[in-house]
Formats: C-alpha cells, structure tokens, sequence
C-alpha cells in the first residue's frame, strides 16, 4: 500500500470535498464547480488515488445490506510474538471487517458483523481459536451516534469551515 502524503494543499480538499458531495460527478463537472482546469482535476485524482488517499469503495456499503444486523468490536490479548500471525488469522474470517492495533491493555481492537447473536458466538469462538490469542473482550454495538465523517475535517483543509470564517 502506498504511502499517504503528509498533507494535502486546499485545493485537494475542495476536490475531496465536491466528491463527498456528488460521488459520480464527471472530472469535467468537477473541474467547473471548482473553477479548475480538466486536466489539473484529472492529475490531482490520479495521484489522491494513487497515493493511498482513497479509500476503496467498499467502505461505502453497509453491512446491514448483506444481512448482517449485528455489529461488535472485540477487544483482544494476543501473546506479543503472535501479532501478525494473529492479524493474518483474523483477516482469513470474513465478517472481520477491521484490526486496528492499540496500545494499553488490549492489543487489538477488532470490529466484527454478525447476523444474530448466535452467529457473533460462532465469530467470537472462531477468533478465540487462534493460537496467540490470549483473552477476547466483546461489545455489541447498539447505536450509531456519528457515522464514519472527514467532510468537516476537509472543509477545514480546504478553508472553509464555519470556524475558519468567524
């Protein structure tokens, strides 16, 4: 995976941003709302998207979609030498949908999707069976209060932000 640059400039912000709002816009319709060459909109996406600045698209479908009403972040022990192959292990079941490694107590903070709760007792068992795991700690989610967001982080890139004008 590529590396994402440190920063992005305003004007990859407002192109992040006219995406965020009209994700099939044409490069052309973007290069018009921003007031931007064609070509300058079209160098400035290819290099976002090879640059590891995108994510893929399937982290705009919703898992509820699949059938899957059940969500839940496990927490993980995992004996120290064993991470990667932990990680390895973890990313082979397919309703893992993220490992994101902590530091504190748990090593691993792993979000799972389930159908039902006894679906979860099968997930939940099958990540206990890998060798290295030491404890599992499990939190069903049962509300979502703020959906996964970057528009109010790129309108403060891009300038425009409601703190930025006062």
């Amino acid at each position: 995976m590529p590396a994402v640059p440190d920063r992005l400039d305003a004007t990859d912000a407002r192109l992040l941003l006219a995406l965020s709002t009209d994700p099939r816009a044409t490069v052309l319709s973007l290069a018009q709302t921003l007031g931007l060459a064609r070509n300058t909109v079209q160098s400035r996406l290819a290099r976002l998207e090879s640059g590891g600045v995108l994510d893929p698209f399937e982290r705009r479908v919703r898992p509820e979609a699949l059938g899957y009403r059940l969500g839940a972040y496990v927490t993980v022990q995992v004996v120290q030498r064993s991470l990667a192959d932990v990680g390895d292990a973890l990313a082979a079941i397919p309703e893992v949908l993220e490992v994101i490694g902590l530091s504190g107590v748990a090593d691993l903070l792993v979000q799972v999707v389930a159908v039902d709760a006894d679906d979860l007792w099968r997930i939940t068992e099958q990540v206990l069976a890998i060798p290295g795991v030491q404890r599992t700690d499990t939190n069903l989610a049962l509300r979502r209060f703020v959906d996964h967001r970057m528009t109010p982080l790129l309108e403060r890139a891009a300038g425009t932000a409601a703190a930025d004008e006062a």
